[in-house]
């Protein structure tokens, strides 16, 4: 699941009414980090852009808000996954956040943070050299069955 968070009901659901013009499922919840959206990751790629587009416009709109209102240390969240399975929220401040989706996807981004924990909990002592080494191989074997 993408996961989308906001700090206003409003732009929330703005948010959602327009996923759902698309017919895209969605989910709300609303913990101690905010207003939570989640929508499948199975979305074909141009609706997936097209969403994520969406949602930066809405966190414009939203920083303009907080700034209108004084509420300039917020914190986002992103949800990412442990090996086991299980899922964690890492809360960011805002501005972070921000600068983090103006550069990647959400779904490079939880992909990253999937990669750390994975990293961190999967502890393997090997050299940058060794992993490019492997994954020069696996190219080339890939390129041989095609």
């Amino acid at each position: 699941m993408f996961e989308y968070i906001f700090f206003n009901a409003k732009i929330r659901d703005k948010f959602v009414n327009h996923v759902q013009q698309y017919g895209v499922p969605c989910t709300t919840n609303e913990d101690h980090m905010g207003l939570q959206v989640e929508i499948p990751e199975d979305l074909p790629d141009l609706l997936a852009d097209e969403i994520e587009l969406y949602y930066e416009t809405l966190e414009t709109e939203q920083e303009e808000l907080s700034k209108s209102e004084g509420e300039l240390n917020r914190l986002a969240s992103f949800r990412f996954n442990l090996p086991n399975g299980e899922s964690r929220i890492l809360p960011l401040q805002a501005a972070l956040a921000s600068r983090l989706m103006a550069s990647f996807t959400l779904s490079e981004i939880q992909n990253l943070f999937d990669a750390v924990a994975d990293c961190t909990l999967n502890q393997k002592e090997t050299h940058l050299c060794k992993i490019l080494a492997e994954q020069q191989l696996k190219q080339g074997s890939a390129a041989k069955n095609t």
